[in-house]
């Protein structure tokens, strides 16, 4: 992205939020002090347990109690299904559509584009994901820092900046330096392209010795990698110790095997990137990559998506985690890969919502944080109309967020 763009976005953010140079920083609101305690009839822990009649105590930010007493602001959420706000480690909040209808590109007003990123943000909160992993573009960078230190409405946001691309000829040293400069930048995390566009053939852009340097590099400053992938790059990434492998898509038995075996966290996408790519079609062709041919690839190699999935759902020890890769049109309905995840992959509706919660909070590194209902965690909580274990088209229908104590979404009474 131009320098000067960035800037703008950044300004624009920074107007927001009340953050320009001549005015006085504003600091995030606090959490309400509480107390407050939410009665559920039937929740979901987010580690697999399920939870009758708790009392979910809530004070400054965090939940205190799972039978709390009586006192302060009453939430009554029974009758619906209660469960840890979800994660999504894979999303492009940066991507929206123009004034126009059309996927937004450069050329886009800075005012415009804050907007488009910030509904973005806005539309996943309220689909119930209280934490998103966006990964791929800088102007993603002002909306982490506006919800994270000034209170700017949205999930919380983990990004990787700009990802980092190179070439088979592109030194150890240059690729080290990558990473040190999105370290350096701000990023939370390294995403590397191992592999070319699926709607460009798919195939490897760098060595298995690259992805090594990069992925070892990216430990060394402490920080984690995620890895974009297809065919024999799963392998290579995991036999690199790459954290996280996406996509994987044309990869072998034997190639997920090893990404099992290395303990790497792995996610094909089976239930909303594509078929939102092919829903909003006419709103992408003519942009970049996005060609009649390029989603036609897509479409017609699907089904080898969902046996990727079915494969590594039913390998013992696999670490399938969360994530979408959710772009323009698809905004708000992440959710829609849990129903994907069992009709395609074979997952239980179970161990579909516990990929975005325990699992998806280990790949952040934030398992003693959030994806979970106990004492001591982060108060991200939802409210689904529905019981998704015994029908998993409940999970879009969300009729309460909650994001460290504050409430988001929820048309009924909160109770003195």
């Amino acid at each position: 992205m131009p320098k000067l763009r960035y800037l703008a976005l950044l300004a624009t953010f920074a107007a927001i939020t009340s953050l320009a140079a001549d005015v006085e920083p504003v600091p995030a609101p606090p959490p309400p002090a509480g107390p407050m305690v939410i009665l559920t009839s039937h929740a979901l822990d987010g580690h697999g347990g399920v939870m009758e009649e708790a009392r979910i105590g809530v004070s400054d930010g965090k939940i205190t109690s799972l039978a709390a007493p009586m006192d302060g602001t009453v939430i009554d959420l029974r009758g619906y299904t209660v469960m840890p706000g979800w994660i999504d480690t894979h999303v492009h909040l940066s991507s929206h559509f123009d004034r126009t209808g059309r996927i937004a590109t450069e050329s886009e007003p800075p005012m415009e584009a804050a907007i488009g990123i910030a509904a973005a943000a806005w539309d996943t909160l309220m689909g119930g994901f209280t934490t998103v992993q966006t990964v791929g573009d800088p102007t993603e960078k002002p909306l982490r820092d506006a919800i994270r230190d000034h209170g700017f409405p949205g999930p919380r946001v983990l990004t990787s900046l700009e990802w980092i691309t190179a070439t088979p000829e592109t030194t150890p040293a240059e690729l080290r330096a990558l990473v040190r400069e999105r370290k350096a930048q701000g990023a939370d995390l390294i995403k590397i392209f191992a592999s070319a566009s699926q709607r460009v053939g798919a195939t490897p852009t760098l060595t298995e010795a690259q992805l090594e340097i990069l992925c070892s590099e990216v430990r060394a400053v402490g920080l984690r990698s995620m890895v974009h992938a297809y065919r024999s790059q799963v392998a290579a990434a995991a036999r690199a110790g790459c954290n996280q492998i996406e996509h994987a898509t044309y990869a072998t038995r034997e190639e997920l095997q090893t990404a099992v075996d290395a303990g790497a966290f792995i996610s094909p996408q089976v239930g909303l990137v594509v078929q939102s790519y092919l829903e909003n079609k006419d709103r992408y062709l003519g942009v970049g990559n996005y060609t009649e041919e390029g989603m036609q690839i897509m479409k017609r190699d699907m089904p080898l998506d969902f046996e990727l999935c079915r494969i590594a759902a039913h390998m013992p020890n696999a670490k399938l985690v969360f994530s979408t890769d959710a772009t323009a049109g698809a905004h708000g309905r992440n959710a829609e890969e849990f129903i994907g995840r069992v009709e395609y992959c074979g997952q239980t509706p179970m161990a579909a919502l516990v990929s975005a919660g325990q699992v998806a909070a280990e790949a952040l590194g934030m398992m003693d944080r959030i994806g979970r209902l106990a004492p001591g965690y982060e108060a991200d909580i939802i409210a689904l109309d529905g019981d998704p274990l015994e029908d998993i088209t409940a999970v879009k229908r969300v009729v309460f967020v909650m994001r460290g104590g504050r409430v988001y979404k929820w048309s009924g009474s909160l109770l003195p």
